[in-house]
């Protein structure tokens, strides 16, 4: 039998190699950049969505370079003691680094990110574990798609999923239907996955994804400055009915 190409052995020592090189090429990329740009920007993202990290990191790729993930690394590229900072104050920086965080270097002036980082937010599914911020029934009928234009019912082939996920369908006319009205949540109680799932399929968002900003170095003075979030440090917050985001 031929052996699968899935079977492949992998020396450890070589990812020991890899991993060692790619982290010392980090650091190295962190260090140039703390001295390239005017402001470093240290935030944090709550229940991490790569794909809005992308679009954030697409919008600014002109005008700013950022580093999310690795914080360790970061932080010895800024260097966490007065002795061992890269530039002057570097240090101040580095020892917030905790968590999700990651690093934004801009020219920008100050006024001008924290207004765009206020002002972006992308409305989101909620995923287990998520409080439903509005109650939400499927009503007798087709199961509908709310997110197309106009609602469409899903296909034939969608009604295991459906049912695997607590619809009590029946096929009429090749469109799985609900012959009574179905609850898929309530409002104030914590999601299942299950429930999650499901309102991801019928298009039903409840959360904003947001970044927040947490402090700013100045190249100039060598001074950090903590950044006072509008929306009390909340990466992830609430989407209620009135407040519905379209992407």
């Amino acid at each position: 039998m031929p052996r699968s190409k899935r079977s492949k052995l992998v020396s450890l020592t070589k990812v020991s190699k890899k991993t060692r090189e790619h982290k010392n090429a980090l650091l190295a990329e962190v260090q140039q950049n703390a001295e390239k740009w005017k402001y470093c920007w240290l935030f944090e993202v709550g229940a991490m969505r790569n794909a809005h990290l992308k679009t954030v990191r697409n919008l600014w790729k002109d005008s700013a370079r950022i580093f999310f993930g690795r914080g360790a690394v970061m932080a010895k590229a800024l260097g966490a003691t007065v002795e061992e900072e890269h530039r002057m104050g570097l240090h101040k920086l580095a020892q917030q680094i905790k968590g999700q965080v990651g690093l934004l270097f801009t020219d920008s002036e100050p006024q001008e990110v924290t207004q765009w980082f206020d002002d972006f937010k992308q409305a989101d599914y909620a995923r287990a574990g998520n409080i439903a911020t509005r109650t939400v029934i499927l009503p007798a009928g087709p199961v509908m798609r709310a997110h197309s234009d106009p609602p469409e019912p899903f296909p034939h082939n969608e009604d295991p999923q459906l049912r695997k996920l607590g619809l009590t369908t029946t096929m009429k006319r090749g469109v799985p239907t609900l012959e009574s009205p179905h609850r898929v949540c309530d409002k104030g109680r914590a999601l299942t996955s299950e429930q999650a799932q499901l309102l991801k399929l019928i298009g039903e968002k409840m959360v904003v994804f947001r970044i927040g900003l947490l402090a700013r170095w100045d190249a100039a003075s060598g001074e950090v400055v903590q950044v006072e979030d509008k929306e009390g440090g909340c990466k992830e917050i609430e989407l209620e009915e009135e407040e519905e985001m379209s992407e």
